[in-house]
């Protein structure tokens, strides 16, 4: 419709160029041949004409093209200026162009949107080109989870994160795998998944970067606690009968009758033998009932309490045994107003383990020394049990929280299981930092209240 005034011009100049043409061979054809030298200039001048008028609307096209190739939308063709049979084209060009722009402002928020959102999530997203590695995109999360603030290519990744970078490399679109990473001495589960796009004419790798630690220990414990009540459930019923038994075959050893009889005097190893039964039997039901403890707390009785109040607590019930044992303990908390929501009994409980252990790190360190402190990071309350004691491997960091292991002897494995129950109970959890030689630091997370 637009171009209607522009192809009537074109019809009128080759239907004129058509008479000139079809007189001037009447002309030449017949006897007025003096007429020709007026006609053939004529049709000369119209072919001229006609070029250059199609040259004009070829030139406002090539225009036009080019500002497209270039995404020069802001272009703009002056219709008034422009001659009678161009107008039309330039206002269709302007159309174009302000349609054009409209779009490309429209991509441009919504690739900002876009943008918005995937800074807010807690998922780590990164994109790469297949072929050369380089990187298209990544956001803030994949920064803080991964630790690494830049990185031009997935290649370089390698030096960092090899393990990672392996990994994710190997890793097929559609599939999903669980790796571990160590991040601040601490362990940390990531659900890693991988996707493919097209985008003009290459193709990029997604993957999407989880950290699952928290939900895989909340169905780790559920699922530890459900063993725990078979467990024990089948320990006591099975060991029970044992420990009766044994009471009653020493009592009837020391009957009258036996006693003073002619065997009386051989029956001392036997007697000594069901002693020891009796009295692993009763060790091992004692220690059954411990672990059932783990999960008899369903219920928490949440009360606003100031973590400086907290420490003092501690530091009042565990001064006598560390001046004993010549342990200084320092505390730090730079906001004397800080404070957590949570069960005042259970996170003794959970810190008197803490110090207990912590005392048992430093026996053998010339200066020992124990540190409680608190902060406030990413909007969580952290309340941290440091000592100067030998530490941890790091294959032993993922184990620590499970029932029945222990690094001690004398171990029940149940002191720190108990720990993390208590803290998943409060919507938070417990983790450790620790390498050998450089002690270890327990940290206590807290949502914020009503989190």
């Amino acid at each position: 419709m637009i171009f209607k005034r522009y192809e009537w011009r074109l019809v009128l100049r080759v239907i004129i160029l058509f008479a000139t043409t079809t007189a001037t061979s009447i002309i030449l054809l017949g006897d007025q041949k003096m007429f020709a030298v007026i006609t053939i200039p004529l049709c000369i001048y119209e072919v001229i004409d006609l070029i250059r008028f199609q040259k004009k609307a070829q030139d406002e096209v090539s225009q036009f093209v080019e500002s497209i190739h270039y995404r020069d939308f802001s272009r703009h063709f002056d219709v008034r200026k422009a001659p009678n049979e161009l107008k039309p084209l330039r206002k269709g060009f302007n159309e174009i162009n302000t349609t054009f722009k409209l779009i490309s402002r429209e991509r441009e928020t919504q690739y900002h949107y876009l943008q918005k959102i995937l800074e807010l999530v807690d998922t780590g997203i990164i994109s790469y080109e297949q072929e050369s590695g380089e990187i298209g995109w990544i956001n803030e999360a994949f920064k803080r989870l991964i630790g690494i603030p830049y990185l031009k290519t997935i290649h370089s990744l390698d030096k960092r994160e090899e393990t990672l970078y392996h990994e994710v490399i190997r890793l097929k679109p559609g599939d999903t795998k669980i790796l571990t990473i160590t991040r601040n001495q601490q362990l940390v589960k990531i659900l890693v998944t991988a996707s493919v796009m097209r985008s003009e004419e290459k193709i990029y790798k997604l993957i999407a970067f989880q950290n699952v630690s928290e939900a895989l220990d909340e169905t780790e414990s559920k699922a530890w606690q459900k063993l725990l009540n078979v467990m024990t459930h089948e320990i006591m019923n099975s060991v029970a009968p044992i420990s009766s038994l044994a009471d009653t075959l020493k009592n009837r050893l020391q009957s009258p009758e036996i006693k003073n009889s002619k065997v009386g005097g051989e029956m001392e190893d036997l007697e000594l033998g069901i002693d020891t039964i009796k009295r692993r039997s009763e060790g091992l039901l004692k220690f059954t009932e411990s672990y059932r403890n783990l999960n008899k707390i369903t219920k928490l009785d949440l009360t606003k309490i100031l973590v400086r109040n907290l420490f003092e607590s501690l530091s009042q019930l565990m001064r006598p045994t560390m001046e004993k044992k010549k342990i200084d303990l320092e505390i730090i908390l730079r906001d004397p107003t800080l404070a957590i929501e949570a069960d005042l009994n259970l996170i003794e409980q959970v810190l008197i383990n803490l110090v207990v252990n912590a005392i048992e790190a430093v026996k053998e360190v010339e200066e020992p020394r124990l540190t409680l402190s608190a902060e406030v990071t990413n909007n969580r309350t952290l309340v941290k049990v440091s000592d100067n004691g030998m530490g941890m491997p790091p294959e032993l960091l993922d184990k620590i929280f499970i029932p029945f292991f222990s690094t001690r002897k004398t171990g029940s494995g149940i002191g720190l299981s108990l720990c993390k129950q208590i803290m998943l109970l409060h919507k938070g959890n417990i983790q450790v930092q620790s390498s050998p030689g450089m002690g270890a630091t327990f940290i206590l997370q807290f949502s914020p209240p009503g989190g």
